[in-house]
C-alpha cells in the first residue's frame, strides 16, 4: 500500500471486503430489524406488512451506509467506516403514534413525521457541526467510554434475555393467577389496576445453554485472536459467530423454517403504505429526536476519527450529520424510520483494527442484497441472539476501552477539573442504565432528551468542561489527541 493512501481510504481485495463487510452486517443485524418489528406489531400490521418494513429497513440501511462511507458529491458522507441503521431513539414517539392511530393511517403519520424531520435535519446539519469545538479529548473520551458501557447492556441481554417481556427474570405464580380468577368469578372484583407481581424464576431467563453458547463464542474469538495470524485474526468475531451458528444448529436451537418459506426476490418501492400524512406537531417531535440523534452521531464520528487516525473536522462532521438527515428522508419515503450511525460497529472497528471505509461499503451492498433477497435476510435473522451476545462482550467492551485510551491523553495532573468532568458525567450517564424509571415524574415532553445515557453524558461533559475549562484550547487539544491515538 502506498504511504500516501490513508488506511481509511485503502481498497482491500474483494474477498476480504466481502468477508469483513459480512462481519459488520452480522453485528448490526439484530438491532437493524428490531425497530420495524416493534413498530410493525404496535401498528397491528399483518405479518406480510411487517416483512415489508424489515425489507425496506435493510434496503435503506444499505443505501445510506453507501452514502455515508463511500460519499456522494461534496455534500454527503463522512467517508469513514460507518454502518447506518434505524435509531432506537425514535421508538418512543413512534410507539405513541401507533398506540393512538394503529393501522395504515398510523404508519402514514409516522412516515410523514420521518420525512419532515429528515428535511429539517438536512438544513440544520451545519449548525450542529459547529459544536465540534465543544468536544476536546476529556469530553470525547468520556462519551465514548459511556457508549461502550451502555452497549454492554445490549450484549448482556442478548445472552440472558431481556429484563421485561417473555424472557423477564420472573413470571407470575400460576397459583396466584388461579386465586385471582376464582375471586373474580365469585363476584369480588379487585380494585382497578390490580395486578399480580411476578415472583417465580422464569426458566426462559439466563438458561445455562445460553450462557454456554455465549461463552463458547467468546472463547473462540479469544483463541482465534491469540493463535491465528493475518486475515483470519481480523475476522475473529465473524468466525466466532459462524462457529456459534454451527453449534446452535447442531443443538437444534437455530432453525431454518423462515429461510425455506422466504421468497428469493422482493422489490422495495416508495410509499407502499400509502401517501404520508404530514402533521406539524409530529414532525416537530421527530425533529427533536433527530437533534438528539445528531448529537449522539457527533460522538460516534469523533470516536471513529480517534480510532482510525483520520481527523474529523467541521466540514466532515457536517457531511456526516447531513447524511443522517438524508437517510431519515429516504427512510420515510421507502416506508422505514430515522437513521443514525450504529455504535455496535464502532466496536468492531476497534477489535479488528481494519480502518478501511470500503469494508462498510461492502457491508452496505450486502444489506441492499438482504433487503431485495428475503431468503438471505431470513438466514442471517435465524442466528440466535446468545451467539451475538458472546461476540458483543468483546466488541462493546472495546468501545469503552477506546474511550479510556483517549482519556489517557488528558491532563489530570495539573488540571484537577478534568477528573470531575469525567467522574460526574459517567455517573450521570449511568442513571438510565441503573434506574430506567427515574423519569416517571418528569414531563413526558423531555423524556426523549433524558432517556439516553449517552446523551446525558454528552450534555454533562460538554457543560462541565465549559464551566471549568472554557473552549480556548479545545480545538488544539483535540487535534493533538487525534495525532497521538493509535488504532487499537
Amino acid at each position: 500500500m502506498s504511504e500516501s493512501i490513508h488506511p481509511v481510504d485503502e481498497i482491500l481485495p474483494i474477498s476480504r471486503l466481502a468477508t469483513l463487510g459480512l462481519q459488520h452486517v452480522l453485528v448490526m443485524y439484530a438491532g437493524a430489524i428490531a425497530v420495524p418489528l416493534i413498530i410493525g406489531k404496535a401498528l397491528q400490521l399483518s405479518p406480510e406488512q411487517i416483512a415489508l418494513l424489515i425489507s425496506a429497513d435493510l434496503f435503506v440501511c444499505g443505501v445510506v451506509t453507501l452514502i455515508q462511507s463511500f460519499g456522494a458529491t461534496t455534500w454527503l458522507g463522512i467517508r469513514l467506516p460507518v454502518m447506518m441503521g434505524v435509531t432506537f431513539a425514535a421508538v418512543a414517539p413512534m410507539l405513541a403514534i401507533a398506540k393512538a392511530t394503529p393501522g395504515l393511517e398510523g404508519a402514514q403519520q409516522i412516515f410523514g413525521a420521518v420525512i419532515g424531520a429528515g428535511i429539517i435535519s438536512i438544513l440544520i446539519a451545519p449548525l450542529v457541526s459547529r459544536m465540534l469545538r465543544f468536544f476536546p479529548p476529556v469530553v470525547t473520551g468520556t462519551i465514548i467510554t459511556i457508549i461502550g458501557i451502555s452497549l454492554m447492556r445490549i450484549g448482556i441481554n442478548w445472552i440472558f434475555g431481556n429484563p421485561v417481556g417473555p424472557t423477564a427474570p420472573l413470571v407470575i405464580n400460576p397459583e396466584h393467577s388461579a386465586w385471582l380468577a376464582t375471586t373474580q368469578a365469585a363476584g369480588s372484583a379487585p380494585p382497578a389496576g390490580l395486578n399480580i407481581a411476578p415472583s417465580l424464576p422464569n426458566p426462559l431467563y439466563a438458561p445455562l445453554l445460553n450462557i454456554g453458547v455465549a461463552a463458547f463464542v467468546l472463547i473462540s474469538i479469544l483463541l482465534i485472536t491469540k493463535f491465528v495470524k493475518g486475515f483470519f485474526s481480523n475476522i475473529a468475531v465473524l468466525l466466532g459467530i459462524i462457529l456459534g451458528g454451527i453449534v446452535t444448529a447442531a443443538l437444534g436451537i437455530m432453525h431454518f423454517d423462515k429461510v425455506a418459506n422466504a421468497p428469493w426476490f422482493a422489490l422495495v418501492t416508495p410509499f407502499q403504505f400509502g401517501m404520508p400524512i404530514f402533521d406539524p406537531l409530529l414532525i416537530l417531535t421527530m425533529t427533536l429526536v433527530m437533534i438528539v440523534v445528531m448529537i449522539e452521531s457527533t460522538g460516534m464520528f469523533l470516536a471513529l476519527g480517534e480510532m482510525t487516525g483520520k481527523k474529523v473536522d467541521q466540514a466532515a462532521l457536517t457531511r456526516g450529520l447531513r447524511t443522517d438527515g438524508v437517510g431519515t428522508l429516504l427512510g420515510g419515503i421507502f416506508n422505514t424510520f430515522p437513521y443514525t450511525s450504529f455504535s455496535q460497529n464502532v466496536g468492531l472497528v476497534a477489535v479488528t483494527g481494519i480502518r478501511s471505509r470500503f469494508v462498510c461499503v461492502a457491508g452496505g451492498l450486502i444489506l441492499i442484497a438482504l433487503g431485495l433477497i428475503p431468503k438471505m435476510a431470513a438466514l442471517v435473522e435465524s442466528l440466535p441472539t446468545m451467539v451475538l451476545g458472546g461476540a458483543g462482550l468483546v466488541m462493546f467492551g472495546m468501545v469503552a476501552a477506546t474511550g479510556i485510551r483517549i482519556l489517557a491523553s488528558v491532563d489530570f495532573k495539573t488540571n484537577r477539573y478534568n477528573a470531575l468532568v469525567v467522574a460526574i458525567s459517567i455517573g450521570i450517564g449511568m442513571i438510565p442504565l441503573v434506574a430506567p424509571n427515574f423519569k416517571q415524574w418528569l414531563p413526558h415532553s423531555i423524556h426523549p432528551l433524558i432517556e439516553s445515557g449517552i446523551l446525558l453524558t454528552s450534555f454533562s461533559a460538554v457543560l462541565l468542561n465549559l464551566f471549568f475549562n472554557g473552549t480556548h484550547q479545545n480545538t488544539s487539544a483535540h487535534i493533538e489527541a487525534s495525532s497521538q491515538t493509535e488504532t487499537l
